[in-house]
């Protein structure tokens, strides 16, 4: 009788898993993939005509004469007397003068708040310094100050430094804005890495080299949107050139004097509001790809 021997039990080893990798979420789940639909684009027309009625209307209405206006159906395509209207404009105020002189308040003003505010947002986001909070605070404090309340202080200022009736009493006082610092410092703290400042240090590179081959460049679409904003502003502003330059207007004061008669003529003062808006639309469509890519720059960081 011959014994078989058991066969051994062989189990055969389990092969090594291999690695599998994360799935990567759905991204149609998450929405990258879909594209806008018709509610998108509805959303984005309602706000597209609502923005650009008011300038469309200011043409209709500048370029039609004063009686349609009072009409019961007021007209939505424009006349044809906006060139009359215009030449009315250049002859009633003094356009040219008050078009160059906001051209060079608004364009001095610009260079100088975006220079001022990309070196001191750059020092308080990248610099360690004695005292850098306690200062900061104090700049956003001062941004809780209406403005209106150092309208007579500063006027007596111009007054006594005998600046009034000169751009330079509009200039200086606004050569510098706590939200252009504020602004700058924020976008700087963290889109220019401290690695890269000390490794620019290492290589030899002092604090102005360092400040001009790296922050530069890294701040360029936050100094667009700043100049876009900043230049929009004292394009429009009117009070306080009003006080201090009202024989050298600028061209918001000029146009005011368009309405300051007994009768006003709204035809005429509207075909001046279209022309004063027209360098504001030109400065949009040069600054848009430095404003677009301002925007995507912010939104990656966050």
């Amino acid at each position: 009788m011959t014994a078989t021997a058991p066969r051994a039990a062989t189990s055969a080893a389990p092969k090594p898993a291999k690695d599998q990798k994360p799935r990567a979420p759905k991204r149609k789940a998450l929405g990258i993939d879909r594209r806008p639909g018709f509610l998108t684009y509805g959303l984005l027309i309602v706000v597209f005509v609502g923005g650009a009625y008011p300038l469309w209307w200011s043409f209709v209405a500048g370029s039609s004469p004063s009686t349609v206006l009072t009409s019961t159906w007021p007209p939505l395509l424009p006349g044809g007397q906006f060139w009359t209207n215009v030449s009315q404009v250049l002859d009633t105020v003094p356009f040219w003068l008050a078009l160059g002189n906001s051209i060079i308040v608004a364009s001095v003003i610009t260079l100088s708040v975006v220079a001022f505010s990309t070196l001191a947002g750059y020092a308080f986001a990248k610099l360690r310094f004695r005292g850098r909070g306690g200062l900061m605070v104090f700049v956003i404090a001062t941004l809780a100050v209406p403005t209106q309340l150092g309208i007579i202080p500063l006027f007596m200022a111009m007054k006594q430094f005998g600046w009034t009736g000169t751009l330079g009493a509009v200039i200086i006082p606004t050569l510098v804005t706590a939200f252009g610092v504020f602004f700058m410092r924020q976008y700087l703290v963290d889109v220019i890495p401290d690695e890269l400042i000390e490794a620019a240090r290492v290589d030899g590179a002092n604090m102005i080299r360092t400040f001009w081959h790296v922050g530069v460049p890294a701040a360029r679409p936050a100094m667009a949107i700043l100049g876009l904003f900043t230049f929009m502003t004292a394009w429009t502003d009117y009070l306080w050139p009003l006080l201090v330059v009202p024989q050298n207007p600028t061209l918001q004061v000029a146009l005011s004097q368009l309405q300051s008669a007994k009768y006003v003529d709204y035809s005429i003062v509207l075909a001046g509001a279209v022309l004063a808006t027209i360098p504001l639309l030109i400065l949009f469509v040069l600054a848009g790809k430095q404003l677009v890519s301002g925007i995507m720059a912010g939104a990656v960081k966050g």
